[in-house]
């Protein structure tokens, strides 16, 4: 008999864990009614801004590219613009100054990198030497994640008590 009690129990349980995870979800009656009247109403500016926040969108990030080789901002990107960047990494990597970019300078990197892995100077890399030269990449951030504001604490008891 204990089990059929333990079973009916736990099926109660369930199901009221269900309708208070249900009520809890965004744009539920029950969650709007716990927002601050500010942001439960959609037509106020605090509710838009804590609902509806903006995504780059790929037009926005393309702009920005854009923007980025348009030095002049003209509104068009010359041949010269264009080829900027790539004059400035040809100028870092031609260390002569010569116009002309020999192996041995477009190699100093890797053969720096190379130098600073071969720990024991042997001029072979161990497979612990060569995972020191794995590209880091930094971590990227999450996207921040939308909540809604808390609701205002009870007031504990009753100040008319003191009397």
């Amino acid at each position: 008999m204990w089990r059929y009690l333990a079973g009916a129990g736990a099926a109660l349980l369930l199901v009221a864990s269900g309708m208070i995870l249900q009520s809890m979800r965004p744009g539920s009656p029950a969650a709007l009614a716990a927002m601050p009247a500010n942001v439960a109403d959609p037509a106020s500016p605090v509710a838009q801004d804590a609902v509806a926040v903006p995504e780059a969108t790929e037009a926005t990030r393309e702009q920005k590219r854009f923007n980025r080789y348009d030095k002049d901002r003209d509104g068009f990107i010359t041949r010269d613009e264009y080829l900027l960047a790539r004059h400035k990494a040809f100028a870092k990597l031609d260390k002569n100054g010569d116009g002309v970019l020999q192996f041995d300078e477009w190699a100093a990197k890797s053969e720096a990198k190379f130098a600073t892995a071969d720990r024991d100077k042997t001029g072979k890399l161990s497979p612990a030497e060569f995972a020191t030269t794995a590209v880091k990449r930094k971590p990227r951030k999450p996207c921040p994640k939308i909540t809604a504001a808390p609701a205002p604490a009870a007031e504990e008891g009753n100040k008319d008590d003191d009397g």
